[in-house]
């Protein structure tokens, strides 16, 4: 039987954790802080749930620098259930619930003035069926989802395509990321309830450099966060399970601008939804009643959250400026990537890189071997393996390689999957 530190995994989800970390969590799960009861076992509205939770936030906030102020300048931070998945719902029901109120408010203060309800109601749907428009960026397999679930829960026609990465690829199939110029926003920024985009695509391999511009702009960061710093102040909402960069799987992320977020934004309220044929999203996804419980509507799994809590605070005592550990983690996941690119480029008759070289994805590398040679893949598979490196093996959809260079891969695996890269190249040839 093998030993933890015999072996390095690679794989996408659930992603390794550091061994400290789990250390720990072994004896916490036993007794915690020598109550004579796990911490699976204590109240998620105990004092000690509540720290848990106050130390979490505090750490993230930290380390990506997330303003808090109480006012409409200020970010909640969220602990939800659901998934990146689950956000895809989350992020339509309440970014078109808060444009609609707008739009009523409008119509209520200055177009229909003194007529009854039911003529603004019918002017209200008129605007929503005319104009409301949710932007999304495609350029991967988690983005096309994300915009496949908004047009499900409001219709096509309201989903905008700002960018199909696959029609500006020979072959159409994912890989690069559309120059800003050949954007198609929606031309009236008034229109547009978000912008989505996904920052890391862990299927195919491509990574935005900096953030898209869009109004209201929504990301999906589950599988590069805490891999560098953010800008946080350009998103209205950022997503991501914790289950690649952050934790275990179960517990879910969000940063929310307090501008789209009561009392500084006003939301719709579900017979108003009802009325206009828009759907109304199950309580546990809605955002102000989370925030308002401080994530503890329901049974938030603590566990998770103490996880993503030790691995934020670990990455902390990296570093001996807490304010400077995310660029530092940055710089490592530099490193393990310009080590593993490096290996990949160097053997192009046997490794072909999946996504342009412009855009690869430090997080997730996705390859071919000898062009995506069956029996050449399973070879290196194997080989692999054999050399105690898992979870190689691209997604299903896909096929081929993929080495997910998370921030719990030390440098130390990338540099002993390195040596087999360029190992298994020079038997090929």
């Amino acid at each position: 039987m093998p030993d933890r530190k015999d072996i390095h995994y690679f794989g996408a989800g659930p992603a390794p954790l550091p061994t400290e970390v789990l250390e720990e969590a072994s004896k916490v799960l036993l007794n915690y802080e020598k109550k004579g009861i796990g911490i699976t076992e204590i109240s998620h509205r105990s004092p000690e749930a509540n720290a848990i939770l106050a130390s979490t936030k505090s750490a993230l906030r930290t380390l990506l620098s997330i303003p808090d102020s109480d006012g409409p300048d200020g970010y909640e931070i969220l602990f939800l259930q659901g998934g990146g998945s689950g956000e895809f719902s989350a992020t339509v029901y309440h970014m078109v619930s808060i444009w609609v109120a707008k739009q009523w408010k409008h119509i209520q203060n200055h177009s229909h003035i003194g007529v009854g309800e039911d003529v603004a109601i019918a002017a209200l749907r008129d605007v929503v069926e005319e104009k409301m428009k949710l932007d999304y960026l495609v350029t991967g397999s988690w983005s096309l989802k994300a915009s496949q679930e908004a047009a499900r829960l409001v219709g096509e026609e309201k989903v905008n395509i700002v960018a199909d990465a696959r029609k500006h690829r020979e072959g159409g199939k994912f890989g690069v990321v559309p120059a800003e110029d050949t954007f198609t926003a929606t031309t009236d920024e008034a229109d547009c309830a978000m912008t989505y985009y996904c920052d890391n695509e862990t299927v195919d391999g491509v990574e935005f450099q900096a953030p898209p511009s869009g109004h209201n702009l929504v990301a999906d960061m589950s599988s590069n966060f805490l891999s560098r710093p953010i800008d946080v102040k350009r998103h209205a909402a950022i997503f991501g399970g914790a289950q690649k960069n952050i934790g275990t799987t179960g517990v879910t992320l969000a940063i929310i601008s307090k501008k789209f977020l009561p009392p500084h934004a006003e939301m719709a309220d579900s017979k108003l939804l009802r009325k206009l044929g828009l759907p109304v999203g199950p309580v546990v996804l809605d955002w102000p009643t989370i925030a308002k419980n401080n994530s503890l509507y329901n049974t938030l799994p603590i566990f998770d959250v103490w996880i993503a809590g030790q691995v934020m605070e670990r990455l902390i005592s990296l570093h001996s400026d807490a304010s400077s550990a995310i660029k530092g983690q940055e710089d490592e996941s530099d490193k393990k990537a310009g080590m593993l690119y490096g290996a990949l480029d160097g053997y192009p008759e046997i490794y072909s890189v999946v996504p342009d070289m412009s855009v690869r994805s430090r997080m997730n590398i996705c390859v071919r071997v000898k062009g995506g040679h069956a029996e050449a893949e399973k070879a290196f598979l194997k080989g692999a393996e054999a050399k105690g490196l898992m979870g190689l093996k691209g997604h299903r959809s896909v096929g081929g390689v993929r080495i997910s260079n998370y921030n719990a891969v030390p440098v130390a695996a990338a540099e002993k999957l390195t040596a087999y890269l360029e190992e298994f190249a020079k038997e090929q040839k």
